[in-house]
């Protein structure tokens, strides 16, 4: 292995393409691009899939439609690959709903021992897998069908989007995903059948008789602890949440510094009591905190936290970070932040302190290890 491939990577999706980045490993290796694709057209989710070492990246391109390339381990050139695409919208339906492909919002790889499976989250709120790798893919039925779909609504698109898919590692057939807005939903039979699983949860955007009802939480985010896939963590719209049991029953995470609002959230891989928010001022303005960016962190399962300024802008910064703008490496301290008006921050010490890494992206839409 070459120090290259020993090192980190990560990539950028961005507004005008995909960038891929050697990760520094201290504050005196800098963080250093080593290609650049797609450029001009906007990446919205990347997947780098660890079972077979291939690159998967969708792209939304307006007028064009959704768009979905794989580049394959040890290949330079990228091959386009279907779409998920949405069955004939039946006359009974509500047309309110729209049946049609509007993003790929994330992509997800399935267990270990499911080889070529990938899933893909979408709006308007439609599940797909694909069961060899991009090739053909199909809508989760029972999910799309489920009691009370017509209840779900927009949270940060006109239209329902599921942005988090948390396969759990010991068993490839339980699956959660993260709805905004309509809530946690949680299949252990790999998608025949679904349960609403956000018990704890509270939406004060709602009217007060409705504001703990399960398919109106909007929780932006939501992030796994690959050792103990039981601990999740969730940046909601209205606070954060912890859940131990797998997303039967959630708890509020309380004393929170900075603030309890934001869209990103990032599990350490291996310590469940270890997370990494990023706060902002809630609701329009959605701008860091008195415009000095912090990331927060706990490492007691939410007791306390610390806040993380050094290296980060203090003055003057607007920079919002999305649902998908931040994430941290396998290593459990190698951390990349990137923000939607194109500043993006690298730290190896857990977030310690940061090192600028670029502040003329285009605007960052998701970053991955």
């Amino acid at each position: 292995m070459t120090p290259h491939e020993n090192r980190n990577r990560a990539w950028v999706s961005t507004r005008k393409g995909l960038f891929e980045f050697a990760v520094g490993t201290n504050a005196k290796n800098a963080w250093s691009t080593n290609r650049s694709d797609f450029l001009g057209e906007p990446v919205t989710a990347t997947l780098h899939d660890v079972r077979d070492g291939s690159l998967y990246a969708a792209l939304n391109l307006g007028h064009f439609g959704v768009k979905l390339h794989r580049r394959d381990a040890g290949s330079a050139s990228w091959k386009e690959i279907a779409v998920p695409a949405y069955p004939p919208q039946p006359e009974s339906a509500n047309r309110q709903l729209p049946w049609k492909l509007g993003l790929i919002w994330t992509l997800a790889a399935g267990g270990a021992d499911e080889p070529g499976v990938i899933w893909a989250g979408t709006t308007p709120g439609g599940l797909f897998r694909s069961r060899n790798r991009g090739e053909t893919w199909e809508l989760i039925r029972p999910l799309w069908d489920a009691p009370g779909r017509e209840e779900w609504f927009g949270g940060g698109f006109d239209t329902p989007g599921i942005h988090s898919i948390c396969v759990d590692p010991r068993d490839s057939r339980r699956v959660l995903v993260g709805i905004s807005c309509g809530g946690v939903w949680v299949t252990r039979d790999g998608g025949d059948t679904w349960v609403l699983s956000a018990k704890g949860m509270r939406a004060d955007y709602m009217p007060p008789e409705k504001a703990e009802e399960g398919a109106g939480q909007d929780p932006h985010r939501i992030a796994q602890c690959h050792a103990a896939p039981d601990t999740l963590w969730c940046q909601h719209h209205g606070g954060m949440w912890k859940s131990v049991n797998g997303g039967a029953l959630w708890d509020e995470i309380k004393n929170v510094p900075v603030s309890n609002f934001g869209f990103a959230v990032a599990s350490h891989p291996a310590d469940a009591d270890t997370a990494w928010f990023v706060p902002a001022v809630a609701d329009q303005k959605r701008i860091p905190v008195d415009a000095a960016l912090a990331v927060t962190r706990t490492r007691d399962g939410g007791k306390t936290f610390d806040v993380l300024r050094t290296g980060l802008p203090q003055a003057h910064c607007y920079d919002l970070v999305y649902r998908h703008g931040l994430e941290v490496a396998n290593d459990g301290r190698t951390l990349i932040m990137g923000s939607t008006t194109g500043g993006l921050w690298g730290s190896s010490n857990a977030g310690d302190t940061w090192q600028t890494i670029s502040t003329n992206m285009p605007p960052i839409y998701a970053v991955s290890f």
